[in-house]
């Protein structure tokens, strides 16, 4: 299944939850967190984009892992996510909910492809920037990057 979505990412975040646990957001961030564009938390994932605004996000649920080609995103992540209600919930920060998904109940793993990340203008609000997330049943397993995007424009 192929779902997409414009999704507004307020704050530069998404979620990715279980619907029956309600779960509040993390809300205290370090510098390697914002680095990873990924957070974990009880029954939720943080996806956060590049831009504070709507956002192109394509989203697949699997049976497999998929195959993994690192060079044609700028950042890959991993996470886990337990879903014990079988009902996955995108939901934005500020916004709402954008959809609820039927799933099997378990743990699954998220990853997070992050493209086009290269094409932002200087003030960050436009761009060609977009977002592909894939989850599958999996044992739990720590978060992961699997490819490090470095911004050429704040490395130093």
């Amino acid at each position: 299944m192929i779902k997409r979505y414009s999704i507004f990412a307020d704050y530069h975040q998404f979620y990715l939850w279980d619907h029956g646990a309600s779960p509040d957001a993390p809300t205290e961030y370090t510098e390697e967190d914002t680095v990873r564009r990924i957070k974990t938390g009880p029954f939720v994932v943080v996806v956060q984009p590049e831009r504070n605004m709507d956002v192109p996000v394509e989203f697949e649920i699997t049976d497999e892992p998929p195959d993994i080609d690192l060079d044609v995103w700028d950042h890959v992540a991993e996470a886990s996510l337990d879903l014990p209600s079988g009902r996955l919930e995108i939901h934005e920060c500020t916004g709402g909910s954008v959809d609820v998904l039927a799933v099997s109940t378990g743990t699954y793993r998220v990853r997070t492809y992050h493209g086009g990340l290269d094409t932002l203008s200087e003030d960050r609000l436009d761009g060609d920037d977009h977002y592909r997330i894939v989850l599958w049943p999996a044992p739990f397993a720590d978060l992961a990057v699997l490819k490090q995007y470095v911004d050429p424009h704040t490395a130093s």
